[in-house]
């Protein structure tokens, strides 16, 4: 039987960028598409089998541990970087200063769809979302450098919309325009999750 379930929500893919190297510069630069095979985009400073394990798993693994690469795709929708752009005075949001590799539009609170969630183009090129991103202060330092004086107000904005890490499923080609279907885990929520968040 299916554990997943394809939806009536699409989403359009607006903007694509690479990321060479988060550490000297979260900056991403535009690209019109990528060639996603199991390690995420050739080229990308996230791709990789495994990475070293950060502040998002401290609580599981030391900080540099070797663990399996679920976050080599930073997902992010138009509407909710449009609030953030709404909230710390900005006009015009570049997506290159979060360091995203794609920006969609269609989903509403894309940020919080369902974790093991899959967006898939018609290609068959699959992500399968880990996890909300949390927001943090590189893409603040990134738009001070850009727009100064509203770069501290980037975290704060940011929370609950700062998109999703995501993983190659299956690769493929993902362009610029093309639609992405999303697919839910076909389970209801734990009946127990508001407990063990509280624990």
């Amino acid at each position: 039987m299916p554990a997943l379930k394809p939806t009536e929500f699409f989403a359009e893919i607006l903007w694509l960028g690479q990321v060479a190297d988060s550490v000297e510069d979260l900056r991403a630069q535009e690209v019109e598409e990528m060639d996603l095979g199991f390690e995420g985009f050739e080229g990308e400073c996230h791709a990789g089998l495994t990475r070293p394990s950060c502040s998002r798993v401290l609580s599981q693994h030391p900080r540099g541990t070797e663990i399996a690469n679920t976050r080599q795709i930073s997902v992010l929708s138009a509407e909710e970087l449009e609030e953030i752009s709404e909230a710390v005075g900005i006009e015009e949001f570049d997506p290159a200063w979060v360091g995203a590799s794609v920006i969609l539009r269609g989903i509403p609170d894309f940020t919080h769809v369902p974790p093991s969630s899959r967006l898939q183009a018609d290609s068959g090129a699959t992500l399968v979302i880990d996890m909300e991103n949390r927001p943090c202060v590189l893409p603040g330092r990134v738009i001070e450098k850009e727009m100064p004086g509203h770069g501290k107000a980037f975290k704060a904005a940011a929370t609950g919309k700062r998109g999703v890490t995501a993983w190659v499923e299956r690769p493929g080609v993902i362009r610029v325009g093309d639609i992405l279907r999303l697919h839910i885990p076909d389970q209801p929520v734990w009946e127990h999750l508001d407990s063990a968040r509280n624990t």
